[in-house]
């Protein structure tokens, strides 16, 4: 499995507002776990052209995402600059 709890751990504590394992709720781990979600659908739809159910999965992830980074943008520009800066998003 691509997305084990170690992993959803090790993200949240990297990009958590608290810095913490537990916050699993901010803007910021959030926007860092559906990141790993789309890199890793991503990468599927490079060998899997034609898996249409994935790619509908993976633009409701990107509008889910972006709704958190416009949230994120209006709340605190200087916590948007840091997470767009750590994940290396564009825009």
């Amino acid at each position: 499995m691509y997305l084990t709890s170690e992993i959803r751990k090790e993200l949240f504590e990297k990009h958590g507002a608290l810095k913490s394992a537990t916050d699993t709720g901010s803007a910021e781990s959030q926007i860092a776990l559906f990141t790993h979600r789309i890199n890793h659908l991503t990468e599927h739809l490079k060998k899997q052209k034609k898996d249409h159910a994935t790619r509908l999965s993976l633009m409701k992830m990107v509008g889910k995402r972006r709704a958190f980074l416009d949230y994120l943008y209006r709340k605190d520009i200087n916590r948007y600059r840091s997470i767009i800066a750590e994940l290396g998003l564009r825009k």
